[in-house]
């Protein structure tokens, strides 16, 4: 078989596994909409998986470098790095002490992802029915595994149980808001048997699983002052594991705590000069405190928050073309978070549009307490979700037809977080900000992503309390409390993910000054654009290598 061909298979067996693994993920990006199944979760299930995903990295490193062609190499690198993340994950036993109202929790990720599959046809929704007769078992799974991650020391964070029960309790009080009959039901029949296992089944089971995260699992959560995964047994190598599954990289905690702390170091120094442009003084603890308190800087409704964010993607839609060579076509839409999730939830985060064309990229903005939240940083937090950031990098992989699907799909935080981080000071290059305050944003978010390399590592690797964390965000970024609360217990139940933002902002920044060095007048900031997101998500050593080899190629 010639390597090519071994290549592109390897890819596709690749793809297969991690779909077998989570198979809600193909429903979700449209690619097989009437797969059934929720996963299995339990000990046998991840222990074949994994021998699997070792073996497909064993036959992607016994390939020959030398006889396959620069994509190739690239897919194989890909398939190895997403083989062993998988496998990486596998090894952290995360279900066994994940409990959060955050869509990383079991049930919260059920009420999350199961309402955003498409249902056009008749087998579509007969899938669905049989993923939501399904919840029952897969919870009792979970339920299990639970049980083991105590009986091993590997223990939940108590005011995280006890969100995830308050999450729930708000799911059952509430039933004609079921979130899970947001899609319009393509029969009459659907219609009835959805409504009789949402009735007699799902909620059934739900209220069985809240019931029992709160008599059992509650009593054993780990206190607010022992919050991170260093308090579990092997913590250590556990949040190094994390760490490299969402930077790519092998930085250790201890460097990038210290990349935090001259990240927000260096920040100061911009505050100055706008804070003195628009509330004239360059007293950082002033500007914080005048960010956090102007009444002037706070929304007056949903709408409004929602208006504004639509008017700045629209604003970012226009510039682009003179910023990349290629523009993906996928539409976008902005909707604000479900009720029901927005007390737990971010204060946005995007969904890539399908990849059969039937749900748009939406980007949800948080519009709980939405008085309290600031307005400040709409404009960058839509350039991030939406256009430059995720929506463009997100779509432009999905119209990547000539790779494997494994390149248009791959699933790399490094890569995709450092781009949306990345857009948000490319926007200021663009003219897309509308005036110094919306730059106080941008700068406001940076202290925000700076601050999570502290707080991350902080919480995981050096053993702060909850209350530390917040400390240290109130006095190092000029975030709202409800938001800093919601950020440090998002870290908490998601450890490691955090990082992934900075670390690759800084990356892909350093590979465009590189380039930029290296080729002079030569350098076009669209061809640079158009490369980095036309090989899909790369893991961070990766892209490096192909970056430098397209700096080469300019020069010969």
């Amino acid at each position: 078989m010639a390597p090519t061909t071994t290549v592109t298979t390897l890819a596709d067996e690749c793809v297969d596994l991690l779909f077998d693994i989570d198979p809600l993920w193909p429903v979700i990006l449209g690619i097989d909409p009437t797969r059934v199944g929720l996963g299995d979760v339990t000990e046998a299930a991840e222990s074949e998986h994994r021998a699997a995903l070792q073996r497909l990295v064993e036959r992607a490193e016994a390939l020959d470098a030398a006889q396959l062609s620069d994509q190739d190499r690239v897919t194989r690198d890909v398939i190895v790095s997403q083989a062993r993340s998988r496998i990486e994950q596998i090894d952290t036993r995360l279900v066994e002490f994940t409990i959060s109202d955050f869509f990383v929790g079991p049930a919260a990720s059920l009420l999350t992802l199961l309402p955003m599959v498409g249902i056009s046809t008749a087998e579509q929704g007969r899938a669905q029915l049989e993923r939501l007769a399904a919840i029952p078992a897969y919870l009792e799974q979970v339920v299990r595994r639970h049980r083991a991650g105590v009986a091993a020391g590997r223990t939940p964070v108590a005011h995280l149980v006890r969100a995830a029960v308050e999450h729930l309790d708000r799911y059952l009080a509430a039933p004609a808001d079921d979130p899970l009959l947001r899609q319009a039901p393509p029969d009459d029949e659907f219609a009835a048997r959805r409504e009789e296992l949402l009735a007699d089944v799902v909620r059934p089971a739900f209220a069985r699983y809240r019931d029992v995260l709160r008599s059992e699992f509650l009593e054993h959560g780990r206190p607010e002052d022992r919050p991170g995964v260093c308090h579990l047994p092997d913590g250590d190598a556990l949040y190094a594991a994390l760490a490299r599954v969402h930077t790519t990289t092998d930085r250790g905690p201890d460097e990038l705590h210290a990349t935090g702390l001259d990240c927000i170091e260096r920040l100061a120094e911009e505050y100055a000069v706008l804070g003195r442009r628009v509330f004239g003084t360059d007293d950082l603890e002033e500007i914080f405190a005048r960010l956090r308190t102007d009444p002037a800087l706070r929304w007056k409704s949903a709408e409004e928050l929602l208006d504004t964010a639509r008017a700045a993607i629209t604003r970012a839609e226009r510039e682009a073309p003179n910023w990349f060579g290629t523009i993906p076509s996928q539409p976008w839409v902005v909707e604000a978070v479900p009720a029901a999730e927005a007390p737990g939830a971010p204060a946005a985060y995007y969904l890539q549009p399908s990849v059969d064309g039937s749900r748009p990229g939406t980007y949800f903005a948080n519009t709980h307490q939405v008085t309290e939240r600031f307005r400040h940083t709409s404009e960058v937090t839509a350039f991030h979700e939406v256009i430059p950031g995720h929506h463009f990098q997100l779509s432009t992989a999905l119209n990547l037809t000539e790779l494997p699907l494994l390149r248009r799909i791959s699933d790399v935080n490094a890569y995709s977080e450092g781009w949306g981080l990345y857009t948000e000071r490319l926007a200021d290059e663009m003219g897309l900000y509308s005036d110094d305050v919306a730059r106080l944003g941008m700068l406001s978010m940076d202290s925000v992503r700076a601050g999570r390399l502290v707080v991350d590592t902080g919480l995981h690797a050096k053993g702060w309390s909850r209350q530390q964390a917040i400390d240290f965000l109130q006095h190092n970024t000029p975030m709202a409390t409800v938001e800093i609360v919601a950020e440090v217990d998002r870290y908490i139940a998601y450890p490691g993910q955090a990082l992934s933002y900075m670390v690759g902002r800084l990356e892909i920044q350093r590979l465009r000054a590189e380039a930029e060095q290296a080729l002079g007048s030569r350098f076009d900031i669209r061809e640079f654009h158009d490369l980095v997101l036309g090989g899909g998500a790369l893991p961070m050593t990766v892209l490096e290598d192909v970056v430098r080899t397209w700096v080469r190629r300019q020069d010969g």
